[in-house]
């Protein structure tokens, strides 16, 4: 694989950081590597094998020269600043929801549909974390048996919020440990000893942003319009990893065995079940793990058709950077493939 120059928009923020870990943690080719950031970072340096680079104001004419471009600076930036990108010749990961849910940009989780990197024009679309994490797991049984339905219930930490909300729950965790008041200015609640409902605005369907975005981008990265999909995405108090509780109704019965060895053998899934010790995927051990945790796996009770798991996965890995590298390096092999 030929060196790929690589420009990182957003780079001093909490994604931006792991995309660079990242690469570096896969030995991508890197040649040429641009950070990109507003003012305010400008001059900053960010070490990459061992030296140290300099971030760079975030222009419409930095991207010259620029193979791939990874957006994490949100979806204004993105909407601004990608055609620009494009224009000089990059292709673009764009971790924002920008362009998410245009019918024209393809939404990838590469563990489940790979196969779409092939018709991009210029932009892929990293998928919402929760929807990342949820879809790596869950696809292995719908290709098996296909899924007639999915409940969801999420457990999500503060870093889906970035590294502001990471440090105000350190924060609210020391003021609460030294008596004093707990002040909280990311979130609109208090995030240390507490949980709410996820803090995006609730839709008229009832349904909040953050699950309407599950909804849809299950369904565009399943090609399954009409998949009924059924979340509730809730904060906690966990600084890294989201966690989620997943109800399936199958379209054929399926055991926890056959489900376990299914998921045993697909790739980016670590099975975490070993019910002896009461050991089942936790936040804490997903974190910094590029893999998808599950565990729990057993059955609906209510529905024979049903089937029940628990699962854990990196919002900043799998949920963003590593997915974004990931799609890059499957982008490298049809490069490899068309050549």
């Amino acid at each position: 694989m030929r060196a790929k120059n690589i420009a990182i928009v957003g780079a001093t923020g909490a994604v931006g950081v792991e995309i660079l870990r990242v690469l570096e943690r896969r030995s991508f080719p890197v040649g040429k590597l641009k950070l990109l950031a507003s003012e305010r970072s400008v001059g900053k340096t960010l070490d990459f094998k061992g030296k140290p680079v300099k971030v760079e104001l975030l222009e419409r004419d930095a991207f010259k020269g620029i193979d791939i471009a990874f957006f994490s600076a949100g979806a204004t930036r993105s909407r601004e600043f990608v055609p620009a990108a494009k224009a000089a010749g990059a292709v673009v990961v764009d971790n924002s929801s920008a362009f998410r849910m245009d019918p024209n940009t393809p939404l990838v989780v590469p563990e489940v549909n790979a196969r779409d990197l092939k018709r991009h024009n210029g932009v892929i679309a990293n998928p919402n974390c929760t929807a990342a994490i949820l879809a790596t797991a869950v696809w292995p049984i719908h290709q098996a048996v296909g899924i007639r339905k999915i409940v969801v219930s999420t457990y999500q930490s503060a870093s889906g919020a970035g590294a502001a909300a990471m440090r105000e729950l350190e924060d609210q965790v020391h003021q609460y440990a030294e008596g004093k008041e707990v002040t909280h200015t990311v979130f609109p609640h208090q995030i240390a000893f507490n949980l709410f409902s996820h803090n995006t605005k609730v839709a008229e369907n009832g349904y909040n942003e953050e699950e309407n975005k599950v909804i849809e981008e299950m369904r565009k990265m399943f090609h399954a319009p009409d998949l009924p999909v059924l979340p509730t995405c809730i904060r906690v108090p966990v600084l890294r990893a989201h966690s989620e509780a997943v109800a399936l109704e199958l379209e054929a019965p399926m055991s926890p065995e056959e489900a376990r060895e299914i998921l045993r053998r697909s790739p980016g899934i670590k099975i975490v079940d070993d019910p002896a010790a009461n050991h089942f995927p936790m936040p804490l051990e997903a974190s910094g793990d590029l893999d998808v945790h599950v565990g729990r796996i057993r059955r609906d009770l209510t529905n024979p058709n049903g089937l029940a798991l628990f699962v854990a996965g990196d919002q900043l890995l799998k949920g963003a950077a590593w997915n974004a590298v990931q799609i890059a390096e499957e982008l490298a092999k049809l490069t490899v493939e068309v050549a």
